[in-house]
């Protein structure tokens, strides 16, 4: 598992014995807001508020790339393609770029948004990517035409934060300063069932198990949920630990386990089959 931070480094952890596999990376010169891993483990990509994006090779920790991009302030979010060949970002500058992994360079002319993209991510297939907006819309884009498909995803009452595809490619969960999950259906872009609600305050990540079955949702109110995809019920009480604000959530491949990162500087590791209300099964600090 890797983690970014405000302190400018990106640490590697291995989550069986709760320690840092290596010294952190250091080469970001400012906050590092999103990290990715390669569909093969070798290679790990980085996105910062310094308007660079950093290609790490996992074996060695060594950077191996470095995209610089003077006119953006700042990359919010990057995804590899599911066949690691492609590299998707996105800035406050209103764009999303798509990057070649191998050269570095960009695939297409940046994809234009109307307002800052918090958040991007592929489809399964590798065809599309959808974005979350500042202006509160979810896009999905056609990376061979480079156009929108369609209208955007309204509901949301305020910016998105976060947007993840399902593994099966079928719905779009996207989590919103709304204090709202909502799950969409990916191909006609209508919303399936209520939002769900729960959070006491904007949510700032959201997740989809590998079975399809679940989404996992991290909130500024420092807990995070649980709900069922197909009826949207919440499952379990929340998870309580964190003392901050929970930036990112992700579910294990077995889906056995979640794991959050917080603004309270701690990584925590979560069994969602016993499902403990006040603890969690291990914390990286």
């Amino acid at each position: 598992m890797a983690s970014g931070s405000v302190d400018n480094t990106i640490r590697i952890w291995n989550v069986v014995i709760g320690e840092q596999v290596v010294k952190p990376l250091q080469r970001h010169e400012d906050w590092v807001y999103s990290v990715a891993f390669s569909p093969d483990n070798k290679l790990l990509v980085s996105g910062s508020k310094d308007a660079t994006i950093r290609i790490w090779n996992v074996e060695t920790k060594e950077q191996i790339s470095r995209i610089d991009a003077p006119t953006q302030k700042s990359f919010f979010s990057v995804a590899f393609s599911p066949d690691g060949q492609r590299i998707a970002s996105g800035s406050p500058d209103k764009t999303i770029g798509i990057w070649d992994t191998k050269m570095a360079s960009l695939l297409i002319e940046p994809l234009q948004h109307q307002a800052g993209v918090n958040c991007v991510a592929f489809s399964p297939d590798g065809h599309c990517i959808v974005s979350a907006s500042e202006d509160g819309n979810v896009w999905i884009w056609d990376l061979t035409t480079g156009h929108q498909m369609g209208q955007p995803f309204y509901g949301h009452t305020a910016p998105v934060c976060s947007i993840a595809f399902s593994p099966n490619g079928k719905w779009i969960v996207s989590g919103s300063e709304d204090h709202t999950v909502r799950i969409w259906n990916a191909e006609t872009g209508k919303q399936v069932g209520e939002p769900l609600r729960g959070h006491d305050h904007w949510v700032g990540s959201v997740a989809v198990s590998f079975d399809n079955k679940f989404v996992a949702s991290g909130s500024r109110d420092g807990t995070v949920r649980l709900w069922e995809m197909e009826t949207g019920r919440h499952v379990g009480e929340p998870f309580r630990g964190h003392n901050g604000t929970v930036f990112s959530v992700a579910f294990s491949p077995d889906g056995k386990c979640v794991a959050s990162g917080s603004l309270d500087h701690t990584i925590r590791i979560w069994d969602v089959v016993v499902w403990p209300e006040e603890t969690s099964i291990q914390d990286l600090e």
